[in-house]
């Protein structure tokens, strides 16, 4: 924990706060700026902004964990395309994509640093590469920039849905003809860290669903995403009363005791940011899948 308090002298009148403490913190402006905005950082015990005006007398109080360090670590994933621009990893279940608040190390952002000189995110130092995200449960793929060409480009994209994103799920229950669910989600009211389907204070969610397989009481999916909700895929099959297996957020438990939903994205297509040459990568079928079925269901 870093604890610091600052009185403004006749000197530092009129400088910027955040510029002021980027000469007095171990610490960069954004990160001085992301302080600010958490509230860990305060003038006369209130939240202002970054680029408040400091007057004389000023009491600033700095408090806030240690800043995490990025250290490349050697971490095992998958690399399935990779130019000068990007790469295409595929991230195992189980990972976090980058460090946060209990996850200082040992994420997909340490194992980039470890395996390509080259990262770009401009916006965010603290995740380089990283232009999109998997929740540390779902595998697969992922897109990552190597050059800042092409990560404004690819931010762009993903924006406008230019990036077309496909993932592999087991369900329970059989299905016997496709669907599309055009359903909106938001936070929900009486959970506020899950999603749900729900009218008010959300956003439009669409998702394609190809039933691939049906085994006994399980259905193989393959699920096209059209926007990019947080939890989508997850909130609508169990909308849809077929909740992925594993996921016991927005599922069930399942007698063969697996907490770790079976969802991978599997294919990711484009045309490629800087030489728009259309790109198609596709994943291994999960080997979890392959166990699963061939150990409960086949």
């Amino acid at each position: 924990m870093y604890q610091n308090n600052f009185i403004v002298s006749s000197n530092d009148i009129d400088i910027r706060l955040d510029r002021f403490l980027e000469e007095k913190l171990p610490i960069n402006r954004s990160q001085v700026k992301k302080h600010i905005e958490n509230g860990n950082i305060k003038l006369n015990n209130k939240i202002v902004k970054a680029g408040y005006k400091l007057k004389e007398n000023d009491k600033i109080t700095v408090s806030y964990e240690d800043e995490i360090v990025l250290k490349p670590e050697k971490i095992d994933f998958d690399v399935l395309f990779e130019d000068d621009y990007l790469v295409v990893i595929s991230k195992p279940q189980d990972l976090v994509v980058h460090p946060g608040a209990g996850n200082k190390s040992n994420t997909l952002v340490n194992g980039l640093l470890y395996k390509f000189k080259e990262l770009s995110n401009p916006i965010d130092e603290d995740r380089p590469g990283i232009v999109h995200r998997l929740d540390k449960d779902t595998s697969g793929l992922m897109v990552i920039a190597k050059k800042d060409e092409a990560y404004y480009k690819l931010i762009e994209m993903f924006k406008n849905r230019e990036i077309k994103k496909n993932y592999l799920a087991i369900v329970h229950g059989n299905i016997y003809e496709n669907f599309e669910i055009n359903e909106p989600i938001g936070r929900d009211p009486n959970n506020r860290i899950k999603m749900k389907v729900i009218s008010e204070n959300s956003k439009e969610a669409r998702t394609s669903v190809e039933v691939l397989k049906n085994f006994d009481k399980f259905a193989l999916l393959s699920v096209d995403l059209h926007t990019g909700r947080t939890h989508q895929i997850r909130v609508h099959l169990s909308y849809y009363n077929h909740p992925i297996v594993g996921d016991l957020v927005y599922g069930y438990k399942n007698k063969f005791k697996i907490d770790k939903q079976l969802l991978h994205a599997y294919k990711l297509t484009f045309n490629h940011p800087i030489t728009g040459e259309k790109l198609e990568i596709k994943d291994k079928f999960p080997k979890r899948f392959e166990d699963f079925i061939n150990k409960y269901i086949v």
